[in-house]
């Protein structure tokens, strides 16, 4: 689901879906993670409900069956930022397979969420034992990591405004496996600010732009079209 600023971002988040649904005809993960054979519970989250918290023990690692989750990191003087948005086919909380004891963020549902809990210990029994999702877990990784490079030269080189249209895209899960999910979960204009470096007024001037000229629709949740990719091809 990573994206680089500019004209490339464009071409990436029309090439990926493609490419995501080649791997994922020979190896299904939520199927996987659904079977039997898999020691795991099941709990479900109401919007604003605290999934994991800054701090705590890391003991499991969290997939995303439904839904979407807010990450959150408070700093020592207590100022809180945002870190990231996941959503549906996503991990959180791996960082105790590479031996972090304690939740490096928090993670908050921003809409009704179910996840799959699966103990560290557990976790990593499979990935010794399932080759086929130890590849497509370490194939997610990396996907992470660039996605947080991606993130970082969006910040320091892109528009407000092409930052702001990026992260609608990367909210839809363009260039996730699958099709993109043309209703938002619901975030708000000041969430979307805090993600992008800008203010709220910022975020209100674009999105109004946005739906002027057909990009997006909203009236209580935010529908994406295709055609805000455009904002990707004017620098």
């Amino acid at each position: 689901m990573a994206s680089l600023p500019g004209r490339r971002a464009s071409e990436q988040v029309r090439r990926s879906p493609q490419k995501a649904n080649l791997r994922t005809s020979a190896f299904d993960v939520r199927l996987f993670l659904n079977s039997p054979g898999l020691s795991r519970k099941v709990e479900t989250f109401r919007a604003k409900e605290i999934v994991i918290t800054q701090g705590d023990p890391a003991n499991n690692v969290i997939y995303i069956q439904e839904g979407a989750i807010k990450l959150t990191v408070v700093d020592a003087a207590g100022k809180e930022g945002i870190v990231g948005m996941i959503g549906r086919g996503d991990f959180c909380g791996e960082g105790c397979l590479a031996g972090q004891t304690v939740y490096m963020c928090t993670a908050t549902a921003i809409a009704p969420t179910t996840v799959l809990v699966i103990d560290k210990d557990e976790m990593i029994r499979v990935l010794h034992d399932e080759h086929r999702f130890s590849d497509r877990f370490i194939a997610y990784l990396l996907s992470r990591s660039i996605r947080v490079e991606a993130d970082l030269l969006d910040q320091l080189f892109s528009s407000t405004e092409k930052r702001l249209a990026r992260t609608l895209l990367l909210l839809a899960r363009y260039g996730a496996p699958g099709s993109p999910q043309r209703v938002l979960p619901k975030v708000s204009q000041e969430t979307l600010a805090e993600m992008i470096g800008t203010s709220r007024t910022r975020v209100n001037l674009f999105m109004n732009k946005f739906k002027k000229l057909g990009y997006v629709r909203y009236n209580g949740e935010i529908r994406v079209n295709d055609s805000l990719l455009n904002v990707f091809l004017h620098d």
